[in-house]
């Protein structure tokens, strides 16, 4: 045999299941399509957010946090209901792959909410000090992300839980990295890079390994796209074979393929936030040998994508983190509707875009906002739009309080093709409306028309005088201390959270004052991400088949897996569990198989 087990796809589930089975001694070939001179896949890019609970770091900020809680936001996000007749129990961590299937074939939900229970218990117990044995450190603050639908028991965080990874993406794929490069110059791991699966081999029905094309080298650095030359083939042996190859996100193909009618129509135009490498091309071999793919249809998109003016891959798409501040409008200009805010409810708000009237006829909606809540509460997702955090500068941290606009974000109203800015509302309906014509121009704040032949703003155009008229009545709610727009509401009471106070949420001030001027508008797109679903395991990561069987020899962990069960998020998710599922489920397949070959 080559290996002990071949590990499919060197991202951060990949090194993780990598990194427990050689603590045990066990003998690991890790492929990749792509070069291993560049580890790490998606991850690599991220902005370090991990979901936790309960911690030293929200105690420290003021926020009490439970497990309970924690449990009921994720079961009111996630909206498990595809439930088999022999439905497992709930279950907890640990304790092997728990109990069988009873009867009948396991529903969708089935072992993905047993997932969910046993993530939530290990977010809000063990999941911190293992990372801090691993020299992982978080930023004090602590963020507030999926504010909710304004339910207690919908979707939504009740608590700011986003603890951001001091160094980003890149210090959490480092330990794992460092411990799989070790274990190469130890021997017990060869690194196969540009080594595309094409077949899971089964021998007498178990998994035997995997037959590959071998591609032809590219120095092309990290995302970029690399040839699909094809120079050989390559067969690798082993024991078990640990898939973690990642989702959909680039295969735009196959994200309108699986799309579903929940969510409208597919805008015509999307933006992309994965590397070309995130296409799903293990799907079918994982298929063919016997595994079951279960809730495809369940996807994670985000609204608030810009292009990128300076692009890695192909459609490359940044998203804006916002604040809680800005007045967010369809393409026909009119705003949307509670609880539809900045940072609320990313697919509540994704579901109106596509499917109400006035709304889906555009692949585009906007934020528009005070230089001010620009400067304040605006972010960039991603390890390169955040060099500060990246590269642990408390100096470049501390910056962005003395700093009008943060360097990355101003690259983007400066050279990006998706910001406007202006001094009244009808000059800013104006260059809105020339952007979408064409003639706006990187950053430009171009001139049209500034109420557009529109009344009802049906047909793209964004109406000066309405717009205006939003404006100002938005301005007369901070006139008192009352008054009924429930967005001014939420911000106020946002301020009252430490961090959303520090560095997240400008202070209320009226959009039309000149001091907080000019008047910034930001063209959003549709921006591919995340897959909800995929290979159905239990909870040692063993691939199922479709009578709930374990496939001999296969293992699935990671966004391929739906992040644990084939969807532990269910149809929603509440952030800051994607690296976290792909750590907690690339680790329980490296010590299932560890414990079990």
């Amino acid at each position: 045999m080559d290996a002990d087990v071949v590990v499919v796809g060197a991202g951060l589930a990949g090194l993780v299941a990598t990194a427990e089975l050689v603590a045990a001694g066990r003998r690991v070939a890790l492929v990749d399509q792509e070069s291993t001179r560049h580890l790490g896949g998606q991850a690599w890019w991220s902005f370090g957010g991990l979901f936790l609970v309960d911690t030293p770091e929200q105690r420290r900020m003021g926020i009490a946090d439970t497990r309970d809680l924690a449990w009921q936001d994720w079961t009111g996000t996630a909206g498990f209901d595809r439930f088999g007749a022999g439905r497992p129990g709930t279950g907890t961590a640990g304790g092997g792959g728990g109990a069988p299937h009873t009867s009948g074939s396991p529903g969708e939900d089935d072992w993905g909410r047993r997932w969910a229970r046993a993530y939530v218990d290990w977010a809000s117990g063990e999941k911190r000090s293992w990372l801090r044995e691993r020299g992982i450190r978080f930023f004090p603050v602590v963020g507030w992300a999926e504010r909710g639908d304004g339910t207690a028991t919908g979707h939504g965080n009740s608590v700011p839980r986003f603890h951001i990874v001091w160094g980003t993406g890149p210090a959490i794929v480092a330990p794992f990295e460092q411990r799989v490069r070790a274990a190469v110059d130890a021997g017990l791991v060869t690194l196969h890079g540009r080594h595309r699966v094409t077949d899971i081999v089964v021998t007498g029905g178990a998994v035997t390994g995997v037959r590959c094309d071998v591609l032809r080298e590219d120095g092309v650095e990290r995302g970029m796209p690399s040839t699909r030359e094809v120079v050989g083939q390559a067969e690798l042996t082993a024991q078990a074979v640990v898939v973690t190859s990642g989702g959909i996100g680039a295969n735009t193909d196959l994200v309108r393929r699986f799309w579903p009618d929940r969510l409208g129509t597919p805008p015509t135009e999307l933006v992309t936030g994965v590397p070309a490498y995130v296409d799903g091309s293990m799907l079918d071999p994982v298929a063919a040998a016997g595994a079951r793919l279960v809730n495809r249809d369940r996807m994670w998109h985000y609204t608030e994508g810009l292009a990128n003016h300076a692009p890695v891959w192909p459609g490359h798409g940044i998203r804006i983190l916002p604040g809680p501040s800005s007045l967010w409008l369809d393409g026909s200009g009119r705003r949307l509707p509670a609880p539809f805010f900045p940072g609320f409810d990313t697919l509540g708000t994704l579901t109106h875009l596509r499917t109400a009237e006035g709304a889906r006829e555009h692949d585009h909606s906007w934020f528009v906002a005070t230089r001010t809540i620009l400067g304040k509460e605006y972010a960039l997702s991603g390890s390169e739009q955040n060099p500060d955090l990246t590269g642990r500068s408390v100096r470049g941290v501390l910056g962005r309080v003395t700093t009008d606009v943060p360097a990355p974000l101003k690259a983007f109203v400066d050279h990006g093709a998706d910001v406007v800015e202006a001094d009244t509302p009808e000059k800013l309906a104006a260059a809105m409306n020339a952007l979408v014509a064409g003639g706006g121009g990187p950053g430009g704040g171009g001139q049209g028309d500034p109420a557009g032949p529109g009344a009802d703003g049906l047909d793209g155009l964004v109406d000066g005088g309405r717009l205006r008229a939003l404006l100002e009545a938005h301005d007369r709610e901070l006139d008192n201390d009352y008054g009924k727009d429930l967005q001014t509401a939420l911000v106020r009471a946002a301020r009252r959270s430490r961090g959303d106070r520090l560095v997240r949420t400008a202070a209320p001030h009226r959009f039309l004052d000149p001091d907080h001027g000019p008047l910034v508008a930001l063209r959003l797109r549709v921006l591919t991400r995340k897959t909800l679903g995929g290979v159905q395991t239990d909870l040692d990561s063993r691939a199922l088949d479709a009578d709930g069987t374990p496939v001999p020899g296969l293992y699935a962990a990671g966004e391929v897996a739906g992040f644990g069960g084939g969807g532990v998020h269910g149809y929603r998710s509440l952030e800051g569990t994607f690296l976290g599922g792909c750590l907690f489920s690339g680790r329980a397949a490296g010590r299932a198989l560890a414990r079990d070959l």
